[in-house]
């Protein structure tokens, strides 16, 4: 059993640095106490075989990736995540917001496990020459960024616009990298809360078609 305990041990850490996740995240996402994965990794127990399945799911992996003795490196073969294309995100005056769903895009399993995500296709050239026109932008879905964040904003409700979010003690300020066509709009605390301006999302990676 010890032996078995050291593969496990083993496997599941080289998952772990490849998905950038420690064990408090771990625990979180499956629902065990930290000091539970703790003694996996001291190879002082060995999971239950429906635990070890919710690791596989999360890792979107095989069971046996993690219970076979395959060497001392694990090779990553895990299969890419699809996340849906959601309408379109203009770069420049805000637009409605479709949720019609234009097709997927795949992403990472190490970034799908850090939360929520879809995609947009850009519209309109506010971001560029970082972000343009027919970009696809990868969005983690969140209500609040930090300060310097690109996000999709939806103002009125139902319009949605991509610009870096600069935020203050009097409101946000949302600009695009083109500042010289589009300058930088500012949303006091009163308009967002009756416009309203919500943040939808953490813009985390783009994808351009050549």
């Amino acid at each position: 059993m010890e032996e078995y305990r050291k593969i496990f041990s083993r496997n599941l850490q080289q998952y772990m640095h490849i998905f950038g996740l420690n064990q408090k995240e771990i625990s979180e996402k499956i629902g065990v106490h930290k000091s539970v994965i703790s003694s996996w990794i001291n190879c002082t127990r060995y999971p239950r075989m429906n635990t070890i399945e919710r690791l596989a799911t999360l890792f979107n992996i095989e069971k046996s990736d993690l219970t076979d003795d395959k060497g001392k490196l694990v090779k990553l073969h895990t299969k890419g995540v699809k996340i849906p294309i959601l309408g379109r995100v203009v770069a420049g005056i805000p637009i409605e917001a479709i949720e019609n769903i234009e097709g997927y895009e795949e992403i990472t399993p190490a970034l799908a496990s850090k939360g929520d995500h879809f995609a947009l296709r850009v519209q309109g050239d506010s971001m560029a020459p970082v972000i343009v026109e027919n970009d696809i932008v990868i969005v983690r879905k969140q209500r609040q960024v930090e300060n310097g964040d690109i996000a999709i904003v939806l103002v009125n409700g139902d319009e949605a616009t991509i610009k870096k979010v600069q935020i203050n003690d009097h409101g946000i300020t949302l600009v695009g990298f083109n500042i010289d066509v589009y300058p930088p709009h500012f949303y006091s605390e009163k308009e967002i809360a009756t416009l309203p301006v919500q943040i939808i999302g953490k813009v985390v990676e783009s994808k351009r078609s050549f």
